[in-house]
């Protein structure tokens, strides 16, 4: 093997027989230059460079992260999701390599053409559903066939995963995944012809002690017309241009946060009274605060004094009326 690393004795055996004459260096050169050649099969050809397997890894490492946090908040145990691998393979590879049962996803991805594969080991599946039944999150016994119920369940995952996965590939393209059809034996998935070439994205996932994958399948038909886009360099400028403060997010955001309630409290007054004096307190008891009728009063905002206010009414409600501004420490801004 290139790798091993010979010892004194082979090192010295070497060296005799070049001065020997029994091994040539020309012999040894030859030698090295044979195993330099690198086997390619002509009717597997690579569809994918380096730099699209480099981008689709990071596409899909910005899914696992975004779907860790959804399962973490949902499922309130430890999750963890990560990319393992992103490999090219025809699609009967692919297919031979699922076990059965398997909870396997038939998406459309419109406005690309055709279908992928979003496959859930069974492992996963059952802790998963098991937590959302309120279990501790553990995997059946013996792998099986999922029920009506549970498979309504798994779709709630799975709706929540393509939501995830639209999300992680808007800087690229952006693309509307919904659920064709779900299969649990890998042989009735034929989406495209065997002999295809497809990207596998392996995805490991642990819910509490439970391990299991989560394989994404793109067939090359999918990916086809944005091959120009899946490069680093598109994908970091494309980051960069959605980083970029838009006038029109900048107002959608600021009309949330009009809309957004805070609690706002007038406080009448405060004393201080020790543990035993609480204690003894009873009907008719009579509390003295440490404001006077005429004084002003505080208006809190969340827990901070923003305003100054007069108690009133108005109709046949109480009210306040405001008198002074405070500024972020409290203290007096403007008058009215």
């Amino acid at each position: 093997m290139a790798d091993e690393v010979l010892s004194q004795s082979e090192i010295d055996k070497l060296l005799s027989a070049l001065s020997d004459g029994t091994v040539s260096a020309e012999e040894v050169k030859a030698e090295d230059e044979q195993k330099k050649i690198k086997v390619y099969d002509f009717k597997r050809p690579d569809k994918f460079s380096k730099d699209q397997i480099r981008t689709l890894q990071m596409l899909h490492e910005s899914f696992a992260r975004m779907l860790n946090t959804y399962l973490s908040t949902h499922l309130r145990t430890m999750v963890s999701v990560e990319v393992a691998s992103v490999e090219q393979q025809t699609y009967q590879e692919f297919v031979q390599s699922l076990l059965n049962p398997s909870v396997i996803s038939i998406l459309a991805v419109p406005p690309l053409k055709g279908n992928i594969i979003m496959e859930v080991n069974t492992e996963i599946a059952f802790a998963f559903i098991d937590r959302v039944f309120g279990g501790e999150g553990r995997a059946s016994i013996k792998p099986r066939v999922l029920t009506e119920i549970e498979e309504t369940v798994m779709k709630r995952l799975i709706n929540t995963a393509m939501g995830e996965l639209k999300d992680a590939w808007k800087t690229v393209c952006e693309f509307d995944p919904r659920l064709e059809a779900t299969e649990s034996n890998p042989q009735f998935t034929q989406i495209v012809p065997p002999s295809d070439m497809v990207v596998i994205v392996t995805i490991q996932m642990k819910i509490g002690d439970v391990e299991g994958m989560m394989n994404i399948c793109i067939p090359y038909l999918v990916l086809e017309p944005i091959m120009s886009k899946l490069t680093t360099t598109f994908w970091v400028a494309s980051s960069v241009s959605k980083d970029e403060a838009n006038p029109e997010q900048i107002a959608l955001l600021q009309k949330k946060i009009e809309r957004t309630r805070v609690p706002m409290i007038v406080e009448l007054g405060r004393l201080e009274i020790s543990i035993q004096e609480f204690l003894n307190l009873g009907f008719g008891d009579v509390l003295q605060l440490d404001t006077k009728v005429k004084d002003d009063l505080p208006v809190l905002v969340g827990k901070r004094p923003k305003f100054m206010c007069r108690p009133g009414t108005a109709g046949k409600r109480m009210a306040v009326q405001v008198t002074r501004i405070l500024n972020s420490e409290g203290d007096e801004d403007t008058d009215e």
